[in-house]
């Protein structure tokens, strides 16, 4: 068994519940004899976060340094995983222009970076054939099925939810916990991306 040990940096307080559902959930039903520990995430705005603002990217990375080792594991893989939505930019610049200014600040540590592209919310669309719990899909709508070239975000999910309202903090972790992990890679490259960054660390 390969134990790996993630701490997140993510954007959004509904990331903070999801995203260790999401790095156990892809640990133990997507990649093999992977044992994860998901430390809480640190958050910090996007903006703060991706433009390093006051020093903000760096902060985070001392940050989420100190915190790996306080809580040791033996033989364990570390990696900071700086996760945040690319919204309307270029995910394939901004995800090296964000590792660099990161690794500047903690050159000793595994870091990666990972944009969802559109929008976290977007992984749901990739993945809405398994979300009917929380869905409501016409019979005759056809599901994308390239939602991230189609540019479906949060407003196709607000749309069709089921509830009165969406809400990230509430509903985010929900969903995250149900939908098909192989569909939504199968139809994210942004999500495979995550995936592989896990895979590799597992790896090597």
């Amino acid at each position: 068994m390969q134990h790996l040990r993630v701490m997140p940096i993510v954007e959004g307080y509904g990331d903070v519940a999801a995203v260790p559902i999401l790095i156990r959930r892809i640990c133990t039903e997507l990649l093999v004899d992977v044992v994860p520990h998901v430390l809480a995430p640190i958050r910090q705005p996007r903006n703060r976060l991706l433009n390093d603002v006051e020093g903000c990217l760096g902060n985070a990375a001392n940050l989420a340094v100190g915190k790996l080792r306080q809580h040791y594991v033996r033989d364990a893989k570390d990696l900071i995983l700086i996760l945040v939505d690319a919204d309307e930019s270029c995910a394939a610049q901004l995800g090296p222009d964000t590792l660099v200014k990161a690794t500047s600040h903690r050159s000793d540590a595994d870091i990666a970076v990972v944009f969802a592209v559109m929008e976290y919310e977007t992984w749901f669309v990739a993945g809405a054939a398994s979300l009917a719990e929380f869905l409501t899909i016409d019979d005759t709508e056809s599901l994308p099925t390239d939602p991230e070239r189609q540019r479906c975000k949060k407003k196709w999910i607000e749309e069709r939810f089921r509830r009165p309202k969406y809400s990230e903090s509430v509903d985010q972790p929900l969903m995250t916990a149900a939908m098909d992990l192989t569909l939504c890679r199968r139809q994210s490259p942004s999500f495979d991306r995550l995936c592989r960054e896990l895979e590799r660390r597992v790896a090597e």
